[in-house]
């Protein structure tokens, strides 16, 4: 139950890197963006071990991503791609056959727009609230945190929540009909929402049935942070 071109052979690509954390939100939006593509074989995952803060190591920094976060998309020609949307977008473009990212100028831009504001109001705001309003990755990581701001954000993201709720009683997908990277972000923001639980409010019926359909796709259901929330 995957969008990937069946008949397209991924053993002609080059192998890629990813600097990983499994369980990690942001990591599971480009694991699940692999799998929708059926590209797992040709990715070597590299363990970096957020809870040792090794993703904000110099040398991290200096030669993988300057943001210091995950997951990173190394080349074999050493280019180092950030970003869940701009690995998605690689990924999306290998085959030829943009599933995720949409092929329309309309899907395009409505898609970018969707998945933007499941960062902004959803996925962002939680992760914000973890490093601020909980222990987050612990003291030797979470150097700061200002817990007004985490429990600011919290607000905000059940607001994000209610949101996508009142977009998906009119549509069955984030962006309109067909799956793509917006529910990508959508699915990784309510995974971070179980992980500091954070419950989507009972009201929520829409949200909560599409939830329900992610969870029991083949590319979600299968990611080894589910393994973790069990």
């Amino acid at each position: 139950m995957t969008s990937s071109n069946v008949d397209f052979d991924t053993a002609q690509l080059p192998m890629m890197k990813i600097h990983d954390f499994p369980t990690g939100p942001y990591p599971t939006r480009v694991r699940i963006a692999l799998a929708e593509k059926g590209l797992q074989s040709r990715v070597q995952f590299v363990m970096v071990d957020l809870y040792k803060g090794e993703h904000k190591k110099p040398e991290f920094i200096a030669s993988k991503n300057y943001s210091g976060t995950l997951p990173v998309l190394e080349l074999d020609d050493g280019t180092c791609i950030a970003e869940c949307t701009a690995i998605t977008e690689y990924l999306d473009a290998l085959d030829g056959v943009p599933t995720l990212t949409g092929t329309t100028p309309r899907e395009k831009g409505v898609i970018h727009m969707m998945s933007k504001r499941a960062e902004l109001e959803l996925l962002d705001a939680i992760s914000v609230y973890f490093h601020h309003g909980t222990p987050g990755l612990g003291p030797d990581v979470e150097t700061y945190q200002n817990p007004e701001w985490g429990f600011r954000q919290r607000d905000k993201a059940l607001r994000g929540m209610r949101y996508f709720d009142a977009v998906l009683q009119r549509q069955p997908y984030v962006a309109g009909e067909t799956f793509s990277m917006a529910d990508i972000t959508v699915i990784g923001g309510l995974i971070f929402a179980m992980l500091v639980k954070l419950p989507v409010p009972e009201e929520c019926e829409a949200l909560r049935a599409w939830y329900a359909r992610m969870l029991a796709r083949e590319s979600v259901r299968n990611q080894p942070v589910f393994a973790m929330l069990a």
